[in-house]
C-alpha cells in the first residue's frame, strides 16, 4: 500500500506540472425551486444533502469548489451553460458543485480524493461507479462529453459504416469481438469497459468483417485496440479483468510519447505521466541541428528497452518551458536526457550527444549514474530568525542536524504563506534562544523534495522533524499559539548532529 501511495504521489506531481490536470463537474436535487427562483441550473450540494441527491440521480457530475480558486471561477459560466443544456436529456444527467473549502464539507471531500481546485466527479448509480471527469471545459464540450458518458460503455457495431464513423486513424478505439454477446468473455470485457469509459471508446461486435483492418483477420473472442501510432493495431485474447485492463493500459500508450503543442499529443502525454513506472524524458529542439539523428535514436532505444518499467517521452523544446522549470533546467543543456525512477531520484544528461545516449541509458539500468537534484543555492549568509534551508542543505540543516525543526514548505506566490510568514518571524523570535529549536522554510517550487518524508499537497505545509529525525505534519490552526504548543508536544532532547556540514546528499 505504501508504494502504491508513493507512486500516486509522483503522479500527482508530475501532472501538475504540466498544468494538464482533471477538470470540471456537476450534479442535482433542489433544480426545480432553483428554476422557480431564476436561479441556477447547477444543483448545490453540501454535506447534508449529498447523500440523497445520490440517491435521487443514478447519473451526476459533481464539482468540488474553492470560492477563492481562480480556475473554478472560470469554469463557473460554461459549467452553468451545460447544466441548462442538460437539465432536460434523456436520460437525465444533472450538474453540481459543493463548497470543498467549507470546513463541514472537508471530510467528503476528502472521502472523494479531492487535492486541488475544481475537482470534478463523474458519481454513478449512487456511488457505486467514481469516475474523474477527464472531459472539455467548455460548454458545448462539456455537454457533448456528458452525453456520451451518461449512455452505454460500449457500443454494438452492426456494420461497416457504423465501424466507419466510429474508427479513424486520428485516435485509440477497442473493439471486443465475440461469436455471441452473452457469456464469461463478453461479461467481462463489458465490466472492464464502464471502468475505463472515461478514459477509452469502446465497441463490440458479433461480425469482425464489418472492421477496419480487413488484411489482418480477427479469430473471436479478441480485443483489439486500433490506434494511429506504432503498429496499427494491438489483439489480446485473455479475458481476466485485470489482464485486460492491462494490456488496454499498456497497448494504449505509444512506444514514444510525444511533448508537443499538437492537442492531438496531450492524451498520451497525460497517460505517460499517470503511469506508474520510470520515466525517461529527453528534450530535443525538434527545429534544431541533427534533431532526426536525435529522434531515430531514441525510438530505438525506446524499442531496445520495452517492457523494462521505463516509459518514454521525446519533448520538444518550444513546448516544454514548464517542464524545464519544474525540474530546474535551461533551454542551454538541451539536448538532455533525463530519468524520473519510481524512488523518487531524478538522473540527468545535459548537452548530451546522439552517440552517448545508449551508454548513458545503459548507465542508469546498471546503477552507475550519480542522482540530480533541483536546488537553490545554499545562502551564504542565513542569519534572519527563520532559516533558509535548499534541497541540497535539507539533509544536514534538517534531517541530520540534531535539532528540533520547524520546517515550511511554502510557494512564493502563495497568499496562506504570505499571511503566515509574521507568525513564524514572530515564534522564531520567542525560541531564538532556544538551542534545540529552529524555525526553517523551504521553496518547495524550486527545489526538489524527498517524497518519502514529506507529502506536500498545498501550501503552506508544516512538519516538525524532531532532534532523532522523526517527522510529524502539523494540522492544526495556522496561530502562534496553536505552533507553539505543537512544538513543544513533539520537541525531543538535542542529540550530536551527525554531520558537519549543510549539503549533504539525501
Amino acid at each position: 500500500m505504501q508504494e502504491k501511495n508513493q507512486k500516486r504521489k509522483m503522479a500527482i506531481r508530475w501532472m501538475l506540472f504540466l498544468c494538464l490536470a482533471p477538470i470540471l463537474i456537476s450534479c442535482a436535487a433542489q433544480q426545480q425551486e432553483q428554476e422557480a427562483e431564476g436561479e441556477s441550473s447547477v444543483l448545490t450540494l453540501d454535506a447534508t444533502n449529498f447523500t440523497d441527491a445520490l440517491s435521487k440521480h443514478p447519473f451526476l457530475l459533481v464539482e468540488f469548489y474553492a470560492p477563492w480558486c481562480g480556475h473554478c471561477k472560470r469554469l463557473a459560466p460554461e459549467y452553468e451553460k451545460a447544466a441548462a443544456s442538460l437539465k432536460d436529456n434523456d436520460p437525465p444527467i444533472i450538474l453540481a458543485k459543493i463548497d470543498a473549502n467549507e470546513e463541514s464539507n472537508k471530510a467528503l471531500a476528502g472521502e472523494y480524493e479531492v487535492r486541488g481546485f475544481p475537482t470534478l466527479k463523474i458519481i454513478r448509480n449512487g456511488g457505486a461507479n467514481i469516475q474523474d471527469y477527464k472531459g472539455p471545459r467548455e460548454a458545448d464540450g462539456i455537454v457533448e462529453y456528458l452525453k456520451k458518458q451518461a449512455g452505454p460503455a460500449s457500443v454494438e457495431i452492426k456494420s461497416s459504416e457504423e465501424a466507419g464513423s466510429l474508427i479513424d486513424d486520428k485516435k485509440v478505439f477497442i473493439v471486443g469481438v465475440f461469436p455471441k454477446l452473452e457469456g464469461e468473455e463478453f461479461n467481462n470485457y463489458i465490466a472492464v469497459t464502464e471502468e475505463l469509459r472515461s478514459d477509452y471508446d469502446f465497441g463490440h461486435t458479433t461480425d469482425s468483417t464489418v472492421l477496419p483492418l480487413k488484411d489482418f483477420p480477427i479469430k473471436p473472442p479478441t480485443v483489439r485496440i486500433f490506434k494511429p501510432f506504432d503498429e496499427r493495431y494491438a489483439d489480446f485474447q485473455d479475458f481476466n479483468v485485470e489482464a485486460l485492463k492491462r494490456f488496454i493500459e499498456e497497448a494504449s500508450m505509444p512506444l514514444v510519447a510525444a511533448l508537443t503543442k499538437d492537442p492531438a499529443n496531450h492524451p498520451y502525454v497525460l497517460k505517460f505521466f499517470n503511469t506508474p513506472d520510470s520515466k525517461a524524458v529527453f528534450f530535443l529542439n525538434f527545429s534544431g541541428d541533427n534533431a532526426e539523428t536525435y529522434r531515430s535514436t531514441y525510438q530505438e532505444l525506446a524499442k531496445s528497452y520495452q517492457g523494462k518499467g521505463v516509459r518514454f517521452l521525446l519533448a520538444d523544446l518550444e513546448a516544454s518551458q514548464g517542464a524545464l522549470q519544474y525540474f530546474g533546467l535551461k533551454a542551454e543543456g538541451v539536448p538532455c536526457f533525463l530519468i524520473h525512477d519510481t524512488e523518487d531520484q531524478k538522473f540527468l544528461k545535459e548537452q548530451i550527444k546522439a552517440d552517448q545516449m545508449e551508454s548513458w541509458l545503459k548507465g542508469y539500468f546498471d546503477g552507475t549514474l550519480q542522482e540530480y537534484k533541483k536546488s537553490e543555492p545554499i545562502p551564504e549568509k542565513n542569519d534572519d530568525p527563520v532559516k533558509i534551508v535548499v534541497a541540497d542543505s535539507l539533509q544536514g540543516m534538517v534531517i541530520d542536524s540534531g535539532k528540533n525543526v520547524l520546517l515550511e514548505f511554502y510557494a512564493p506566490w502563495c497568499g496562506h504563506c504570505k499571511k503566515l510568514a509574521p507568525t513564524l518571524d514572530e515564534i522564531a523570535g520567542i525560541l531564538q534562544n532556544e538551542s534545540d529549536v529552529m524555525i526553517a522554510k523551504l521553496d518547495a517550487t524550486a527545489n526538489d523534495i524527498p517524497s518519502k518524508l514529506f507529502d506536500i499537497k498545498g501550501y503552506p505545509t508544516l512538519y516538525m522533524v524532531s532532534a532523532s529525525g522523526k517527522t510529524v505534519q502539523y494540522e492544526g490552526d495556522r496561530t502562534k499559539e496553536d505552533i507553539l504548543d505543537f512544538i513543544q508536544k513533539n520537541r525531543e532532547p538535542v542529540i550530536e548532529s551527525k554531520t558537519s556540514t549543510g549539503n549533504d546528499e539525501l
